[in-house]
Order: C-alpha cells, then structure tokens, then sequence
C-alpha cells in the first residue's frame, strides 16, 4: 500500500476548486494548506473534515469523524482511501463577462427598435468551501474560472437584459446615453446576483458594466444617428423639420420647369403648400410676395403697415401720409428762451446756454418757473419740498421717492388740502 507523506497544491490561481489525484493515505500523511486555501476531507461521498491554513499531520487527533469512519488497526499508520480537495480563498476579481449576441430593446425616447451589446467584470471570492463543493463541483476533477463563466452566464445575462430595459423605461433615457449611468447600473446588478451567488457559497465582491453599446452596422441604429444629426443641425442653424420640408418644397417647385406652373407660378405653389403644412412660414411667404410685387412699397408712418407708395391715406389706419413732413416741423423741438433747435439728447442750448427742461409728455423745452407745458397744455410737476424729487402726480399725498407727506391743512379750520386751491373749499378762507 502506498502511503502519501506531503499533499499540497501551489497550482493557477484562477482555478477555484481542485482535488487531490492520489486517494490512497496514511495516517502520518503531511498536508499542507497555504494561507489563501482551505482543505476538505471526503470520505465516501461526504465532506468530512476541514482543515485551513497550515500543516497538518492526518492522525487521530485532528480527523476525528474520519476516524468514527474507518478503523486504525496498524499502530496509527493504518492506510486509509479518502480525497483531499483544496478550495482557493482568493479574490478574483478579473472574471470577464458578455452578451454573446445584441440584445434588442425599444429606445423609449425615440420609440425605436436597438440593438444593445453590454460587457464587463466581475470579482468573486469563495466563502463557503462545503457549500461550493457540494453544490457546484460534483464528480469533476477541478473548477476554474471558465467554468464559472459558463455556469452563471444564464444569470447574468438575464439580469442584465432586464435591468438595462426597465432601466431605460423608468428613467426616460435613451440608449444612446445610458453610458453616463454604468455606475449606478453596476450596482443596482450587484445587488441583485449577490443573493443567488450566495446560496452556491460564492461571495460577489464587485460587479461593472464596462460599455453599453449598440453595433454601427445596424440599419436602425444608422438611421437614428443620422436623424440626431439632422435635428443637430437644424438647431444650430435655427429652423425646425416643418420648414425644412417647406424649403425642399419651395425648391422642388422652382426646379420644375416641366409643368404649366414653371417659374413664379411653381414658386407660387410651394409657398402655398408651405403655409399649409403648418402656418410657420408666414414671414417667409411675406417676404418673398414682396420681391415678387413689381410696384414700389412704402410703409405708414403712424401703423408701419406696408402700403403702395403712390398711395396717401394708409388703409390700415387712415393715416394721411402727406402731412408726415408738417407734423416733423411741428413737433421739432426749439429752446423756450431764443428759439435755437435742439435734440431729445441736448442738455443746454448751443445759442443761449439755457439748460433743456423737456416736458414730460411731448418733449417740448419748458420755460423757467411754467406751471403747465405750452405745446400740450400738460401741468408742470412740482417739486418735493423735501427731496426735490418731481411729483407726476399732483394729487398725491406722499412723495413717492422719501414718503413726505404733501397734503397741506387749512390754517383757520385744519380741512385737508389738495392741490394749489386759492381758497379753503370748506370754510373759504384765502389760503
């Protein structure tokens, strides 16, 4: 009989799980278990004792369920048949996964049909080694990172097709930003194979999504790319899709020098299909009847409404236009003291010196200590006699600006004032 004198395993980390080839042990068998391992005896299907990290010598005091099993009949030397399997305790944290092929979600901004391709990585750590022996490893001689790959691509292949499509119907966003969202998406996916990851003994230490992509082949994923461009565009130049199809009516028409409506008449055409799309294209049209219309336009003075220049009274407003020239010379504005023309933006006159005091209403120069506008009739406000500042209202009873109080009292009867009367309106008394 053979007896193993050292059993250890110093094999790939990225194998998880390993047994032993050598069943055939002896009672003084050296094992050997690094410090990121775990051994587990097993003896007739069942996982018996575990032993972690150190030397350990298989005798009597440290296998004590595997020797209720067996008997030891040769002074403790006793072979015996049993199987060692080494549980690697280290994190890995490389383990890549993938959608084999495109996952096809609707963009619930754009309603359309995409392609979806998503990948990344994931990092595990064995923390139950009965639990994962018992449940994942079965007959076979090893377990590595392959076949954990293998074994969990159904779940999260189905977490993540359903996590991204719920995702994108709650949030509102489209395919084509989801990639601003991988964090929160890598963890809410977390959260969700941490449980199932668990009852297999296996801890989930982290879970990314690396990219969300769509291919570039796709006809539907081009088609929208080119639309996004095309309403790109259109924002930067400063017009919408109505009147980008009104402007590639309007030169279809003008190019069809076929028909009976070439020339003004086809142009004439579009416009009107134009404004009938969507009414957007008022000013356009406007603007284009007027380079069309031979006669010379001018507009009123008063209403600004177009009208023909051989014509004098405005048939929007009534305004007669001969009398523009008149109302300049009337309403130009002259200094008070000698007659000298001024502007709204003078604030002396250039002859006299005299410093422009524009009336409220017209802009007429007033004269020194006037009550009342001589051009409009309008009353001279009054200063504050406390702040100085100009009273529009002359019936007010506090300055608007420092909140004097501007009502005068009756010297003989104490009656409310208003205004400058000469005499108390309620016992006539000369004020």
């Amino acid at each position: 009989m053979a007896i193993a004198e050292v059993v250890k395993y110093n094999g790939n980390p990225a194998v998880f799980a390993w047994k032993y080839p050598n069943e055939e042990l002896g009672t003084w068998t050296q094992l050997i278990v690094n410090e990121s391992q775990e051994a587990i005896l097993y003896k007739g299907g069942q996982a018996l004792d575990l032993f972690l990290a150190g030397r350990h010598t298989l005798n009597t005091a440290n296998i004590p369920i595997l020797n209720n099993i067996i008997n030891l009949p040769f002074g403790g030397r006793s072979p015996f048949t049993a199987e060692v399997w080494y549980v690697n305790k280290v994190h890995s944290l490389d383990v890549k996964w993938g959608t084999p092929s495109p996952i096809q979600v609707q963009d619930p901004k754009y309603k359309v049909f995409i392609p979806v391709r998503s990948f990344g990585q994931f990092g595990i750590q064995i923390n139950d080694s009965r639990k994962f022996l018992i449940k994942l490893v079965g007959n076979l001689p090893m377990i590595d990172k392959k076949n954990i790959i293998t074994y969990f691509r159904g779940l999260y292949l189905t977490m993540v097709k359903d996590s991204i499509s719920s995702y994108l119907v709650k949030s509102g966003i489209s395919v084509l930003e989801i990639n601003a969202y991988l964090s929160e998406l890598s963890d809410h996916l977390k959260n969700r194979m941490i449980k199932v990851l668990d009852e297999y003994g296996i801890k989930l230490v982290n879970f990314y999504i690396n990219d969300i992509n769509t291919p570039e082949d796709d006809s539907s994923v081009i088609k929208l790319k080119e639309a996004l461009a095309k309403k790109a565009e259109m924002e930067i130049v400063g017009y919408n899709y109505v009147q980008a199809r009104s402007f590639d009516t309007l030169e279809g028409a003008a190019k069809n020098t076929g028909s009976s409506q070439a020339g003004i008449m086809g142009a004439g055409i579009g416009l009107g299909i134009g404004t009938g799309i969507g009414g957007v294209m008022g000013s356009q049209v406007s603007g284009i009847s007027q380079t069309l219309n031979t006669k010379e336009m001018k507009k009123c003075p008063k209403c600004q409404s177009e009208m023909e220049a051989d014509k004098r009274f405005c048939s929007n407003c009534g305004y007669d236009t001969n009398k523009k020239n008149e109302e300049e010379i009337t309403n130009k504005i002259v200094c008070s003291n000698c007659g000298n023309g001024l502007s709204k933006k003078s604030k002396f006159c250039t002859e006299c010196g005299k410093a422009y005091a524009p009336c409220s209403s017209c802009g007429a120069d007033l004269k020194e200590n006037a009550t009342k506008c001589d051009m409009c009739g309008k009353a001279v406000p009054k200063p504050c006699p406390k702040c100085g500042s100009l009273l529009e209202n002359e019936h007010a009873n506090f300055c608007p600006e420092c909140g004097e109080s501007l009502v005068k009292k009756c010297h003989s009867c104490g009656e409310n004032i208003n205004g400058s009367p000469k005499f108390c309106p309620e016992c006539g008394e000369k004020l």
